[in-house]
């Protein structure tokens, strides 16, 4: 049985759009091409905060309220954790696979959706997800279901499509020992005060 775990605290994307206007900042609506977009700016190397419908309930970050970022090379682990994140060098990120590609890169015998279940990458993958992989080639994976998270899903299905990784880095949108982000003021803050590229928030894309 699967349980939706996306049942926080939401904004209708009006008042979104209010406290964007309140900051003055540049943005675009991407009614149509949101995921594409979102996906060319991660294959380029961009960090992405992604602001999308309701909280995650529970201890990690689902991607409702994510930082993003391509897998590799292994420095991309690097500079989130040094430049965006503040955090350890040694502390991993967890990799957000499709739930249909989750068995071909990864040594797991069942779903994993709440990022709760560590597991050994497949030898013969690691060289394509570096910077979601520990120092003892575990992951601590998150599979994606296009029914439970149809937004996420769709955003990592247009970067495989791009890259033909179908999987991204995903922590947590907040910065070492903070809370996560609850609501777009939050996001907002959040984004123009870290090293964080552009946030994709409801259909929206802000760059600084």
């Amino acid at each position: 049985k699967e349980h939706n775990y996306y049942i926080g605290s939401r904004e209708t994307k009006n008042q979104i759009k209010i406290n964007l206007k309140k900051k003055k900042l540049i943005f675009r609506d991407y009614k149509v091409n949101l995921f594409k977009e979102t996906a060319k700016l991660l294959n380029k190397g961009k960090i992405i905060a992604w602001f999308q419908g309701a909280t995650e309930f529970g201890p990690r970050a689902l991607g409702n309220r994510s930082i993003l970022a391509k897998p590799f090379p292994s420095e991309i682990r690097d500079h989130v954790n040094n430049n965006v994140k503040f955090r350890e060098y040694f502390r991993p990120f967890a990799p957000a696979v499709l739930e249909e590609n989750l068995f071909d890169f990864f040594e797991i015998n069942q779903m994993s959706p709440h990022m709760l279940i560590a597991c050994n990458v497949k030898k013969n993958k690691e060289k394509f997800i570096p910077a979601v992989v520990h120092i003892d080639k575990t992951c601590r994976v998150q599979s994606v279901s296009r029914k439970l998270n149809y937004k996420f899903w769709q955003l990592i299905n247009e970067f495989k499509k791009i890259s033909g990784i179908p999987i991204l880095l995903n922590t947590s949108f907040n910065i070492k020992g903070q809370p996560i982000v609850n609501n777009s003021s939050e996001a907002i803050e959040c984004f123009l005060k870290y090293n964080i590229d552009y946030l994709a928030i409801d259909s929206f894309i802000v760059e600084k």
